[in-house]
């Protein structure tokens, strides 16, 4: 490998002398993301802002020749140290080759760069009556770069699929410098391969996403969100079941459990009802007289299902603000203790009351508090443990706890992320839910995408 100041001098022909951050305290903070870990170890030799195809070539082929890692970064909003530096290279950040090159309200498609937040993008698209429907939490901030190597999701997955749905096509730069381009502009493509969904949840580790065209829909005329409470978490998660028996799609059915909705409520007041054991979220969109008739139908499914009190939206300010509340469970969370960790397991929904209760059962058992908040339409829970990891002892509690999480959820047929990713969080955790042969296989495409382990090396297994 370079010796830093030699590789900092190499950079230095390939970039402006501005877009490189040499000094310890600029690479320290550019070599961790949100897995909110108890201690950096390592940390970048450099970090780069590119802002061409070009210059993200160069850099790779400068990393390829001295065989250095390259880690691409986004917002660093991911919670599996997907981003995280184990072994030095460096960090290349996308913030800014951020622009929108084209919205095509004709071909219903928009062509980005992998730096474009996905909230800006949306807001974009709206203008043409178009709608960008993947919406991860932090979408104010998620870059679609990001979002494409985590194959990130969101509370519309439900009825819209996640980001993997809407990547139709990308240029990608591959491990030796070359641009590889997946797929075409047109909305369906048998031609060939679909090498895309290889790079879809990929994390950077077969290649480097630097542009990407976006399949858009159209944009629903209208929305409502209701929020049902319940006095039993049986009784959300069988709701959710008679509204789909009801061949009623609502665009999101998310979760909150009791500690969430205290915890929401304390620290950001949204007059939720904290006495109940558990709330479900659902979002119904469509043409305005296809929402009303939904919203009946929901209602009605509801009442009968033992909910306890419902609550809606009857204008744009009543939406925002049941979202919000929604939105800001891990914030909330994070006020408890120091320290706040989120996890990512999904099950088939009918396992999903058998999840919910026994991670619960699993946080008592390790004296650990949890908020649990998820898309229970697609079987998605997101576990909130809030932590001090000054506390050896409620650190180590806290791992165990997490192991036996997984365990549960291999037992109940589920896996380890539906829309989070891997990285290096959970990579020691894969094979409890990948079957072996399966794992053989990805890294036999990891050898021959990146030969010499320089893309995000030794991330997801």
């Amino acid at each position: 490998m370079l010796m830093k100041n030699n590789l900092i001098d190499s950079l230095e022909r390939i970039l402006p002398r501005k877009n490189i951050l040499s000094q310890i305290e600029e690479r320290y903070v550019y070599s961790q993301d949100a897995s909110n870990l108890p201690d950096i170890k390592n940390i970048a030799d450099a970090v780069v802002f590119v802002e061409s195809i070009e210059q993200v070539q160069e850099v790779v082929k400068l990393a390829a020749k001295y065989k250095i890692p390259v880690i691409c970064r986004g917002a660093g909003t991911n919670v599996v140290g997907a981003c995280l530096i184990e072994h030095g290279g460096i960090v290349l950040n996308f913030s800014k080759m951020n622009k929108i090159i084209e919205i095509n309200p004709k071909n219903m498609t928009a062509r980005v760069q992998s730096g474009v937040i996905v909230g800006e993008l949306q807001n974009e698209v709206e203008k043409y009556g178009l709608y960008y429907p993947p919406d991860p939490s932090n979408l104010a901030v998620s870059t679609i770069g990001g979002s494409i190597a985590q194959s990130s999701g969101g509370a519309k997955t439900f009825k819209y699929g996640s980001t993997k749905d809407y990547v139709i096509d990308m240029k990608v730069v591959m491990a030796n410098g070359e641009i590889l381009q997946t797929g075409a502009s047109t909305i369906k493509n048998a031609t060939g391969y679909n090498l895309g969904s290889l790079f879809v949840g990929s994390e950077g580790t077969l290649g480097i996403v630097v542009e990407a065209t976006l399949k858009l829909i159209p944009k629903p005329e209208t929305r409502q969100v209701l929020m049902a409470y319940f006095d039993k978490i049986e009784d959300a998660v069988s709701a959710v079941d008679e509204i789909i028996d009801e061949k009623v799609f609502p665009a999101t059915i998310d979760f909150m459990d009791k500690n969430a909705i205290q915890t929401v409520e304390k620290f950001f007041p949204s007059g939720l009802l904290t006495d109940k054991e558990a709330a479900l979220i659902i979002e119904i969109d469509g043409f305005l007289e296809a929402v009303k008739h939904q919203s009946e139908i929901i209602l009605s499914i509801l009442k009968k299902a033992n909910a306890s009190a419902i609550q809606y939206s009857t204008n744009e300010n009543e939406y925002n603000k049941i979202w919000k509340a929604r939105r800001s469970s891990m914030g909330a969370c994070a006020k408890l203790k120091p320290n706040v960790t989120t996890d990512d397991v999904i099950v088939p929904r009918q396992n999903l009351a058998k999840l919910v209760l026994g991670i619960r059962r699993i946080c008592e058992k390790y004296k650990l508090e949890v908020c649990m908040v998820g898309h229970v339409g697609d079987g998605s829970v997101h576990p909130q443990i809030p932590i001090d990891y000054s506390d050896e002892d409620e650190y180590k509690r806290f791992k165990l706890a997490k192991s036996e999480i997984y365990d549960l959820t291999a037992n109940l047929d589920g896996i380890l992320s539906g829309e989070h990713g891997i990285g290096a969080l959970k990579r020691d955790y894969i094979h409890l839910v990948v079957n072996p042969l399966a794992l053989e296989y990805m890294r036999m495409i990891k050898k021959t995408f990146d030969p010499d382990n320089i893309l995000n090396p030794y991330k997801i297994f």
